[in-house]
């Protein structure tokens, strides 16, 4: 388990680190699962192999094997509100003391924007720190379950970086923006 101190220190890491895979392991996985049905015509087809790209860019530096891989793309394409309020691992963030504030705060900034890019969350996260008491771990726990649909680490928030650009493509499985997943888990979790 991570300190708080760790935890800090990774949120804070930019993604420099080098990918072991490439958009065409992405598009296989995504294949192979029935995210993806195919190839696109022109535009929808750059688009595509654009967020590919940047699928590898934020996640492939996360993952060590195809396996890890596999599951950060899992977390992008199967988001269910009343399974991630009920596993038992988010139910501990979740009864966290501000946990509820972080939820609210999340969801109201969320809510009164556009898509959540790198910039955007990095502004949400910023007005958050300015309007709760909370840090590190009691901030960026509960962000990653409403969001991303599991607790973890740094991972998880560049999972949160690709799901806008991803719920505008056209995949065979249709993919919950952060304006969907947070209406959604609000309801669930309240």
């Amino acid at each position: 388990m991570k300190t708080s101190a760790e935890e800090a220190a990774e949120e804070k890491a930019p993604v420099t680190e080098t990918s072991r895979f490439c958009g065409e392991d992405v598009r296989e996985i995504l294949l192979r699962n029935g995210w993806l049905a195919g190839e696109k015509d022109g535009g929808e087809q750059e688009a595509l192999n654009a967020w590919l790209e940047r699928a590898v860019t934020l996640l492939g530096p996360q993952a060590k094997a195809a396996e890890e891989l596999e599951e950060l793309l899992r977390l992008i394409f199967d988001y269910d509100a009343a399974r991630t309020v009920a596993d038992r691992n988010n139910q501990d963030v979740l009864a966290r003391e501000g946990a509820r504030e972080v939820i609210r705060e999340l969801a109201n900034r969320v809510l009164e924007s556009g898509d959540v890019d790198s910039d955007r969350f990095k502004e949400i996260v910023e007005e958050m720190k300015q309007a709760t008491p909370y840090r590190s771990r009691e901030l960026f726990q509960p962000i990653r379950v409403a969001l991303a649909g599991r607790a973890g680490g740094g991972e998880l928030d560049r999972v949160i970086l690709l799901l806008d650009a991803a719920a505008k493509l056209e995949f065979a499985a249709a993919v919950k923006s952060t304006r969907q997943r947070i209406l959604e888990f609000c309801a669930t979790f309240e």
